[in-house]
């Protein structure tokens, strides 16, 4: 089944963030897709503020490659960003299957580098600008 969701402006972030949690659930491994500038870590911040996530501990991992943040009920949220990442070897030297194995929530940004990694469940999720600014998130189930 093919799902999207539309948010005219950031206004829309929080809301557009429960609707997704919401469809997903049950899903662990969300990779997404986006251009530069897209709202990529944007909007992975408004998940991790929806799970309840301190939002000041939610960064863009580009350069530790993996944040580790606790949601409200204690368990881990994993947010990896694989845009400096040029070769597999380098996501599964920082363990990469110990976290997609976990079964905890696993968001990631960049994932077309490491895409021969990713397991068959993961969930691939497209994030599009729209001329007036707007976001629209679409993914398969």
């Amino acid at each position: 089944m093919q799902h999207s969701l539309m948010m005219k402006d950031l206004s829309e972030i929080d809301s557009a963030a429960r609707e997704f949690l919401r469809l997903v659930s049950g899903r662990s491994i969300v990779a997404f897709h986006a251009p530069m500038g897209a709202g990529k870590t944007t909007f992975i911040k408004a998940l991790c503020r929806c799970l309840g996530v301190d939002s000041d501990a939610v960064s863009s991992p580009t350069f530790a490659i993996v944040n580790e943040y606790a949601a409200g009920t204690g368990e881990p949220v994993y947010h990896f960003d694989f845009y400096r990442i040029s070769r597999d070897e380098e996501a599964l030297d920082i363990g990469l299957y110990d976290y997609l194995d976990s079964g905890f929530l696993c968001l990631i940004e960049w994932p077309e580098n490491i895409a021969s990694l990713l397991p068959e469940e993961t969930l691939s999720v497209d994030i599009s600008v729209g001329g007036d600014g707007s976001r629209t998130l679409s993914w398969q189930d």
